[in-house]
């Protein structure tokens, strides 16, 4: 994950590893950090529960094993499958949650913490070519293709801070800054000013030091942060649906502010995606582009 912080480290922060990133939370009023700490693990703690595909326990992986059938699931699985179609659906299929199958054959078959930093094995596994149509969610019931592995990873760690940082604002009161990672969700009354955010993919790279205004969020999607071997080749985290191959590195990172952290991801994850045609599929999108060649191009009123 991208190296996007808030600065600086204080009494009214929290931050401890999940999913194989950072959990980093700030609250306006440093009295009420435990609490808003214990908030957000329990979301993070339910939506591991329902979505994740490296879990033979969760939700999804039982919907996904039942052979084509409809099930019944809960209201947090339907909203996180709902915001992953309709991410597919506003990105013309750039973002697509039926990739799990393409992300396995590739070797990321297991949580990235297992994976970082090692070389996998090439290995030939037949998957269903990619078809977020094929999915089918009507209120509660869902329906995934025999042998369609979903993976909501390029969403639902955007929805969770979404839901983290509403429900902190909602219950203690507080302006809250949650960070997981490259996703940023704010919500409740902001600081003076607005939030201070670091924008650096690794160290060394540009960086930017940016202000979000309350209730704003801010994404980023890397081609460099997660990565893995198998023999001759490099690979990394963001597949083309097209191909069902990591997306060609046209851009390094691509960084959006939008005012939910649902759309700030879907659209840099379909920037990786949909690679020269970036900046048009952005419009007026505040964004940060940065190169291989750490070239960094900014959009949409994004402050240089």
């Amino acid at each position: 994950m991208p190296l996007v912080e808030t600065l600086p480290i204080g009494a009214d922060t929290a931050q401890w590893s999940v999913w194989g990133t950072v959990a980093r939370i700030v609250v306006t009023d440093p009295a009420r950090i435990a609490e808003a700490a214990a908030l957000v693990k329990t979301e993070l703690d339910a939506v591991d529960a329902a979505c994740s595909r490296f879990r033979e326990d969760s939700e999804l992986r039982y919907v996904c094993r039942a052979g084509g059938r409809p099930v019944i699931v809960s209201p947090l699985l339907a909203h996180l499958v709902a915001s992953a179609l309709d991410a597919a659906r506003e990105t013309d299929g750039a973002v697509d949650p039926t990739v799990g199958g393409a992300l396995c054959g590739l070797g990321y078959d297991r949580d990235f913490a297992e994976l970082t930093g090692r070389e996998v094995a090439p290995a030939v596994r037949v998957f269903a070519t990619p078809d977020w149509h094929a999915v089918k969610l009507s209120v509660r019931e869902l329906t995934v293709p025999d042998g369609v592995l979903l993976d909501l990873g390029a969403t639902e760690i955007a929805v969770a801070a979404d839901r983290a940082a509403a429900q902190v604002a909602d219950q203690l009161g507080v302006g809250v800054l949650v960070a997981l990672g490259g996703d940023i969700a704010t919500a409740g009354i902001a600081p003076a000013g607005g939030w201070d955010i670091l924008v650096q993919d690794r160290p060394g790279d540009p960086a930017d030091t940016i202000r979000l205004p309350a209730g704003a969020a801010l994404a980023t999607s890397s081609t460099a942060g997660r990565t893995w071997g198998r023999p001759g080749e490099q690979l990394h985290h963001i597949v083309d649906p097209a191909t069902g191959r990591p997306a060609v590195p046209v851009w390094r990172t691509v960084s959006v502010a939008a005012y939910s952290c649902l759309r700030a991801n879907m659209l840099s994850t379909a920037a990786i995606v949909r690679g020269h045609a970036a900046p048009d599929l952005l419009g007026k999108a505040p964004s940060r582009l940065v190169t291989p060649s750490l070239d960094v191009l900014r959009l949409g009123g994004w402050p240089a």
